[in-house]
């Protein structure tokens, strides 16, 4: 598999571009912003968008979603209890940036737990992981052993979850069954930040093991 990390906008989202080798499709996770540099990406790689999909709706995952959408044509995909976030992003971006970023992406389809995203050879199982946002998702690829936790799970700590819809208990919860379920050296790709492994951060993060020291920071 194919697999780049692009770090874009203003709050240095992590945006993955995953190719399949073979067939040369992509999908992208977390186009948060610089579609000028994603679809350079996809090109270095000769690369054609099949699929845009989002762990969740807060706008530094989906600002760029509109414009690869206006250039690849491609389809875009969140959980549908994060589209009232996505119908919000217009207001959220001016409030927390200044800036109105314009069209909304339009939804092609819905993610649900259990979905499997076939492009090519690769293959991503969708995972419930709410609590940062209420339809916050985890993407597993098992034959790449890793997995895109967006802002669930970071290195060293765990989504924030004070904004609208979120909720500490429900998180923790799902980072608990939906990824760290996982085998031990499974890579924790997540939506801000440097790479982990499930064993690392069941061994070391200190707020799945001592919940009560949870401090806001994304």
């Amino acid at each position: 598999m194919i697999l780049e990390t692009i770090i874009v906008g203003a709050l240095q989202a992590n945006c993955y571009v995953c190719g399949c080798a073979r067939t040369r499709q992509a999908v992208v996770i977390d186009p948060g912003d610089n579609a000028s540099a994603i679809i350079e990406t996809l090109g270095r790689h000769n690369l054609s968008l099949s699929r845009i999909v989002a762990t969740h709706a807060h706008f530094d995952h989906v600002l760029a979603a509109q414009s690869l959408q206006e250039v690849t044509g491609a389809p875009f995909y969140i959980h549908p209890a994060d589209r009232p976030i996505l119908a919000a992003m217009r207001q959220t971006t001016l409030a927390w940036m200044g800036y109105d970023p314009g069209e909304l992406p339009q939804v092609s389809g819905d993610l649900t737990a259990g979905d499997v995203i076939t492009i090519g050879d690769l293959a991503l199982e969708v995972r419930p992981t709410p609590g940062h946002s209420p339809g916050g998702v985890t993407f597993v690829d098992y034959a790449g052993r890793r997995a895109f936790t967006g802002d669930a799970l970071f290195a060293g700590s765990i989504g924030r979850t004070d904004l609208p819809g979120g909720a500490i208990e429900t998180l923790l919860a799902g980072i608990r069954s939906q990824i760290l379920s996982l085998p031990d050296d499974y890579a924790v790709l997540p939506g801000h930040g440097p790479a982990s492994t499930v064993g690392e951060e069941r061994r070391t993060n200190s707020f799945l093991m001592h919940p009560s020291s949870f401090e806001f920071w994304r």
